[in-house]
């Protein structure tokens, strides 16, 4: 782990009186602040939908830039470039979501097309009686 990930944070902890005792419910009470490493989120890359994007849904090229960015977002993570490594996930994250709506709306475009000339192809042909 990256100590770099984890900012520190100053909180309350416990209200301590001067003499050094608990302090009391309505008794004046002198706070003292301790440093205290909550572990801060890395952004995320979003590698794995990039590759499903890349493989499966890759309109306009769409998937392998996404892909990109994301590569990018990790080296900067890594590297401790925390604003960097936010700025490429969400650009990837864009573009994941535009491959991903481009190829549905591909998909359901298809599957409507190929119902229709199925249906005229069946109403082309005329029925025979016999």
């Amino acid at each position: 782990m990256n100590p770099a990930y984890y900012p520190a944070e100053a909180a309350p902890l416990q209200a301590v009186r001067q003499d050094g005792l608990p302090g009391q419910p309505g008794a004046p009470a002198l706070v003292q602040y301790t440093t205290v490493n909550v572990p801060a989120e890395p952004p995320k890359d979003h590698i794995i939908w990039s590759l499903f994007c890349f493989v499966y849904s890759n309109p306009c090229c769409l998937g392998l830039a996404a892909l990109i960015y994301s590569i990018k977002a990790r080296d900067r993570k890594m590297l401790g470039d925390i604003q960097g490594a936010k700025t490429y996930a969400a650009t990837a994250r864009q573009l994941n979501i535009a491959s991903t709506i481009l190829a549905a709306v591909g998909f359901f475009i298809f599957i409507i097309t190929i119902i229709s000339i199925s249906v005229s192809a069946a109403n082309a042909y005329p029925r025979y009686r016999y």
